[in-house]
């Protein structure tokens, strides 16, 4: 299917549109051929199309038609200059021309009229067309329709581009029994833009300001306007121009005519003469072509001010006196004047001294009332110094000048010339500290030379007295008529406030009549090593394992050449914590505190001694909690809890303890009684039993007691205990051994698990006759250090460390405490058993050989 004749306007209703039915293009190649499909008729002022120039000839500088129905513009856009009809279709030359060069090109345009829709399948089948898309079956509604037999499109109503600028329709062509001669084929039909909207401008009124001292080619602003015709063509190629300034003259401002920025196009703008104008602005479309839509807009550009005047002083030299030793008082106004706008920033004067103030004893301001200089003197003078000051006082603005006026040599100085009269003065204090040096530790009473005043009139010292205003300790004592000084106490440096070695005297000086002046001695402390370092931990934490050391540190409070580096070491330390505990250095105020992996957990007390380098030692008991954690926090914590105060159960608790310690102290002192009648030591002593306070759970519990009977506790347990029973109990996780003398049964006489008498027990026959526990130590311990030597050797008698296995905590909780139970065999001697214990009694054999 393809395009056919031209489709002719519904009758009575214009059509406003260029239809492109197959392949509508504004291109062409350069320099040949332009082919246009247009409508048979064609209004004035309506574009047909748009050459592309540049490719031409692009310095084209006159462009001329060949044809007087038809302009062409600088942008290659085509019109027509007055109505045409293009029954046929028609030509004409476009000529380009470059005067500068003498170049001349030629470009062809052919208007053709538009085609129709037409199906190829017409020639053998009766074919209705149809069309469907925006337009006709979508809104905006039945704007177009075909013929169904002929296939003439017709547009049924004007159209404005700004509102639709693009319909997609779609044409089919089918026989009347609907069979589809042809593919659907796409109808693209562009609505051409006319001129029909003015520009306007973005505000009705616009505001700019500039400052007066601007230079020419400045921007003052920029006016922009708006047009809802189609982008990139003549009808939105806007121009821009003054229709009028107010007042007329001189023309001060230009306009860009295609961005719309203002610029000064006057070498100087006088805010005094005129702070503002009035422009009336124009703007029109077809680039300013007389033919184009306008719009217009008020431009009001106010001229601020600049600080293009100098203030100057109103007379050139100016004339004061002061008395000396006076100071914060005003000595002389002066006066300025200056054209710029009051009360700103370009007519605030500001004042500098120039020249004559070098030693500071002048000051000058403005008064923002007046806007004059005051000149204050904020440092007495004297009299035999300098009789007459000489000053030269400079003026500028708040503001920058202008660089013009940075040119100019304006009268903005002034000279001052300032008497000084004399007065009668008292002693003069120079310089105000006066340094003396005392060493440290100084014997109470040593002299030296101490603070000196003087006569400024007669530069003596002579009949000036001393008195000593403040010393914070008392330290010092000062000579009334010499000024000399002798230390009253013993000087210590560290106690010095502040702590840097200087110590303050403050010290009034008085002539014959009284007038004085304040000093300052300033007593530098010489540093004696007097103090030794000083640990600064008391108590540190460690969580074993995770941590495996921890480092403390030491600080000297004399000067550094009396203290670090620092030497630490144990202080005669006991043979367990010099065996668990090593330190190792790590700077020269700190040291690393390392235990051994088999390290009991619990708080110890480590005695550590620092020397600085000159020797000067101190010893320091250092409590370490080797502690079961993961942060030293948990154990800070589970102290704070032991130490939370007691309740009225718990007090009751104690009570009945104490009652219980009372009857068991009862016991013991019948025991001693009964022991006094009988005191040797039996053959058979290792037939006694020892009592393990270790119970692993409650329960019924069965005791041998010393004359071979089986006693039942409260719980009628099945299981025995070996042993008599004897007044140990578990506390705290602790074992209480004592061994009782009884009758001659063996461990074999009671067989079972080992247990201790529960606390909720009941009584056991025991025989009331016991050794001491010193007796008991001096029988026992030969005995067991001979069992440990043996038990420490292997089959060739020779030593075998490895015999005796140390024993590691278990943890918190372990069911096996610290000692496990005793072999219950039995040997000749008695105390053969003790060559068969297990590991656990290894542990506790250890202990026995430190002590």
């Amino acid at each position: 299917m393809a395009a056919a004749g031209p489709p002719s306007p519904l009758r009575g209703a214009p059509c406003r549109l260029l239809l492109t039915l197959a392949v509508f293009s504004f291109a062409c190649e350069a320099c040949k051929k332009v082919v246009f499909h247009t409508p048979s008729t064609l209004e004035a002022d309506k574009m047909v199309g748009r050459v592309n120039l540049g490719e031409c000839l692009r310095s084209a500088d006159l462009i001329q038609s060949s044809d007087p129905d038809f302009r062409v513009l600088r942008d290659g856009s085509v019109y027509t200059a007055s109505a045409a009809v293009l029954a046929d279709g028609r030509s004409f030359t476009i000529w380009l021309s470059d005067t500068k060069k003498q170049a001349q090109k030629e470009i062809t345009v052919l208007l053709e009229p538009q085609k129709k829709v037409q199906s190829d399948a017409a020639q053998n089948y009766t074919v209705f067309y149809s069309i469907s898309g925006r337009g006709v079956d979508q809104e905006p509604l039945n704007l177009f329709f075909i013929e169904k037999d002929t296939g003439n499109l017709y547009c049924t109503r004007p159209v404005d581009r700004e509102e639709y600028d693009v319909f997609d329709l779609i044409a089919y062509a089918s026989t009347a029994d609907g069979y589809s001669a042809d593919l659907p084929l796409p109808l693209p039909i562009r609505v051409e833009d006319e001129n029909d909207n003015h520009p306007v401008f973005t505000e009705q009124v616009y505001n700019f300001e500039v400052p007066e001292s601007s230079r020419l080619g400045t921007t003052v602003g920029v006016v922009c306007a708006t047009d809802r015709d189609e982008p990139d063509t003549m009808h939105t190629r806007l121009k821009y121009s003054i229709m009028e300034q107010t007042p007329r003259s001189p023309g001060l401002f230009a306009v860009h005519p295609a961005t719309g920025a203002l610029t000064l196009v006057a070498q100087y703008l006088d805010r005094e003469v005129v702070d503002n104008y009035k422009l009336i602005m124009k703007v029109q479309d077809m680039d300013g072509q007389f033919f184009g839509l306008v719009g217009t807009s008020t431009c009001y550009i106010t001229v601020a001010d600049s600080n293009d005047n100098s203030p100057v002083f109103k007379q050139n030299a100016y004339e004061a006196s002061v008395e000396e030793n006076t100071y914060n008082m005003e000595i002389l106004r002066l006066s300025v004047e200056d054209k710029d706008l009051e009360n700103s920033a370009n007519w605030r004067a500001n004042f500098t001294i120039l020249k004559g103030n070098e030693n500071g004893h002048f000051k000058i301001s403005t008064d923002k009332e007046t806007n004059e200089g005051v000149l204050c003197v904020v440092k007495p003078l004297d009299y035999e110094e300098n009789q007459q000051v000489v000053l030269e006082i400079g003026v500028s603005n708040e503001a920058p000048f202008t660089r013009d006026l940075a040119l100019r040599t304006p009268r903005n100085r002034a000279v001052v010339t300032v008497h000084v009269r004399n007065q009668d003065e008292g002693p003069e204090c120079k310089p105000a500290a006066q340094y003396v040096r005392i060493r440290e530790n100084s014997a109470v009473g040593s002299r030296m030379n101490g603070y000196k005043a003087f006569d400024p009139e007669t530069k003596s010292s002579s009949g000036i007295r001393y008195k000593k205003l403040h010393d914070p300790n008392g330290w010092i004592a000062i000579d009334e008529m010499s000024g000399s000084i002798q230390t009253s106490k013993i000087l210590d440096r560290e106690a010095a406030t502040p702590r840097n070695g200087l110590y303050n005297v403050t010290v009034l000086a008085l002539d014959q009549d009284n007038r004085s002046c304040t000093g300052t001695l300033v007593v530098s402390i010489e540093d004696v090593n007097d103090n030794a370092p000083e640990i600064r931990q008391d108590y540190v934490t460690i969580c074993k394992p995770k941590m495996g050391y921890t480092d403390i540190s030491a600080f000297d409070a004399d000067e550094p050449i009396h203290g670090a580096p620092f030497y630490f070491s144990l202080a005669n330390p006991s043979p367990e914590v010099n065996k668990i505990w090593t330190l190792s250095r790590v700077n020269d105020t700190a040291a690393r505190l390392s235990y051994r992996k088999n390290a009991e957990v619990k708080e110890y007390y480590i005695p550590v001694t620092v020397k600085d380098r000159a020797g000067q030692a101190a010893t320091k008991t250092l409590r370490v909690n080797l502690c079961d954690c993961t942060h030293p926090s948990q154990c800070l914590a589970a102290a704070r809890s032991a130490g939370v105060s007691l309740g009225k159960w718990a007090i009751l608790a104690i009570l009945l303890g104490v009652a219980l310690l009372s009857s068991v102290l009862l016991t013991l002192v019948c025991g001693v009684v009964g022991a006094k009648k009988k005191k040797g030591f039996p053959e058979d002593l290792a037939q006694q039993n020892l009592i393990i306070s270790n119970t692993e759970a409650p329960g019924d519990d069965k005791v041998c007691s010393a004359n071979g009977f089986m006693t039942q506790t409260v719980n009628n347990s099945n299981q025995g205990f070996c042993g008599t029973m004897g007044p140990g109990m578990k506390n705290g996780g602790l074992e209480t051994i004592e061994m009782v003398k009884g009758g001659h049964h063996t461990l074999d006489s009671c067989r079972g698990h080992h247990h201790t008498l529960d606390s909720r027990g009941g009584h056991v026959d025991m025989d009331n006759s016991r050794y001491t526990y010193s007796e008991w130590h001096s029988f026992t311990q030969p005995r067991l250090r001979e069992k440990l030597h043996l038990y420490n050797q292997n089959e060739d008698h020779l030593s075998s460390p490895d015999y005796v296995l140390s024993y590691h905590y278990e943890g918190r909780g372990s069911p096996g405490g610290s000692v496990g139970c005793c072999s219950e065999k039995q040997e000749e001697e008695g105390l053969d058993f003790l060559n068969h214990l297990g590991a656990k009694f290894t542990a506790l054999a250890e202990t026995c050989t430190k002590r």
